[in-house]
């Protein structure tokens, strides 16, 4: 008689491990926009790639700024704003009437061009900050693990673990830089745009920061506006360059792979700018 084999053992599970989030495309469908009469952008259509970086370059009063405001619904707080065209994440317009404006600033989170810590409040509170404006609650121990986690991934956790009530306004301006950072991760966005987050910034504070973006992209998709073209060559895996004539609005003249757009522009205005020819 023949012995049966044993059954097979049961794949083990994991019921703890969080499923980690997807990355996300977002992407601009003819984005036109206005300030009361002033058209800023002409049908503007940019697809940013999941878990890449995408760098917005070209002359100031182009458009990039707004543009990237656009990206998650801050430039309908501005009065006389306008807007036509769709911002899709994941396939989905941000601006859908049944979409709330919270999910939007959840989902695509902003670090401006000025560090903006909440100087009253300490570092530990900076990085939890979010977390009140979006209604989330906490227990206290995982609120613990968070602050380490996005302090860790800002790329400042080192240097301030053993001051955590300190005061978040009294971090120089590179380490309040990398404080707005961690706490824009600590709500979990699926994208982070970053306006000029380095142009207040000296050249070690600016390295660190480029370096937290390089690694920020395995988890969360980049864009970022920048008017240092060194460093859109060092970041980023896709550059937009942008474009305004005298009184027309701005325009995408040329995207693609930054490697290619610097060494082998397809449109001559792009070649003169990134060889610092003007802008």
């Amino acid at each position: 008689m023949t012995a049966l084999p044993p059954p097979p053992l049961p794949a083990p599970t994991s019921v703890d491990a969080p499923a980690p989030a997807s990355l996300a495309e977002l992407e601009a469908r003819e984005i036109t926009a206005w300030f009361g009469s002033h058209q800023v952008l002409d049908r503007v259509s940019l697809t940013m790639p999941a878990g890449g970086i995408t760098a917005l370059i070209g002359p100031s009063g182009c458009g990039k700024s707004t543009f990237l405001r656009i990206l998650n619904r801050m430039h309908e707080l501005v009065p006389s704003a306008k807007l036509a065209g769709e911002v899709l994440l994941d396939g989905e317009d941000i601006y859908d009437p049944g979409k709330r404006l919270i999910d939007a600033r959840r989902a695509i989170g902003m670090v401006f061009q000025k560090p903006n810590p909440f100087p009253a409040m300490s570092i530990r509170e900076n990085v939890l900050a979010g977390l009140k404006l979006t209604g989330t609650k906490m227990r206290k121990s995982d609120k613990a693990d968070l602050v380490e986690s996005c302090l860790t991934k800002g790329g400042l956790w080192n240097e301030v673990k053993d001051r955590l009530d300190a005061p978040g306004g009294g971090l120089s301006g590179g380490q309040q830089q990398r404080l707005c950072i961690a706490r824009s991760l600590a709500v979990r966005p699926r994208v982070l745009l970053m306006d000029e987050p380095c142009s207040a910034l000296d050249p070690t504070s600016t390295r660190v920061i480029e370096e937290t973006m390089v690694e920020l992209a395995q988890e969360v998709t980049i864009v970022i506006v920048t008017h240092n073209m060194q460093q859109a060559a060092r970041v980023s895996d896709q550059c937009a360059f942008f474009l305004a004539s005298h009184r027309t609005p701005g325009v995408i003249v040329e995207h693609g792979d930054t490697r290619a757009m610097f060494e082998n522009p397809q449109d001559s205005r792009t070649a003169d700018y990134v060889n610092g020819r003007f802008g």
